[in-house]
């Protein structure tokens, strides 16, 4: 059992990974982006609305892909006065519970509260009111993404405490990625 437990929580892990490190690459297009924006505004007095909407579009969906892949990493921002003297055992009981109390409840209401939202973006085709980019409605989608990546990946993250519990041994996230260029 734990075996099978183990396989699926490298799965799922590695499928959110792979989504966080492919969307890495929305922060060269980012920063590219903005450069030629500067370049464009300030060298020939060029603005383009589109050009610059899609900027905010490149920094919504940089975030709302890797969320995910930041809990994976084990990466997020933890306030952790007493977390960090606890025993394994002892964090492996609070992230286990902390996931299927609050990070779970907390991914399935984003879901439901955007539902209606989404699907009306889309029923509508929306695109920006100012002459910019058309599709407003594939950005509000990623309001559905966010919830459905980040509940992958606390099952994923529950499954390993589980496992810790079970005393398994884990892979636990590395805790600075670059180290393994």
């Amino acid at each position: 059992m734990t075996t099978t437990l183990l396989r699926w929580q490298r799965r799922l892990t590695g499928f959110t990974t792979r989504i966080g490190q492919a969307s890495a690459w929305l922060a060269l297009l980012l920063v590219l982006g903005m450069v030629l924006v500067v370049a464009l505004r300030y060298g020939f007095g060029i603005g383009n609305i589109a050009l610059q909407e899609s900027l905010t579009y490149l920094h919504g969906s940089l975030f709302m892909l890797a969320i995910a892949y930041t809990l994976a990493e084990d990466e997020h921002v933890r306030v952790d006065v007493l977390y960090q003297r606890f025993s394994p055992r002892t964090k492996a009981w609070i992230n286990l519970l902390g996931t299927l109390f609050l990070l779970l409840p907390m991914c399935a209401a984003i879901f439901w509260l955007s539902l209606d939202y989404v699907g009306s973006s889309w029923r509508q085709q929306e695109g920006s009111a100012n002459g910019g980019l058309p599709f407003v409605y594939l950005l509000k989608s990623l309001l559905l993404v966010l919830p459905a990546l980040l509940s992958i990946q606390a099952l994923a993250d529950g499954l390993r405490q589980l496992l810790v519990l079970l005393g398994t041994q884990v892979d636990q996230p590395s805790k600075h990625p670059e180290d393994h260029l």
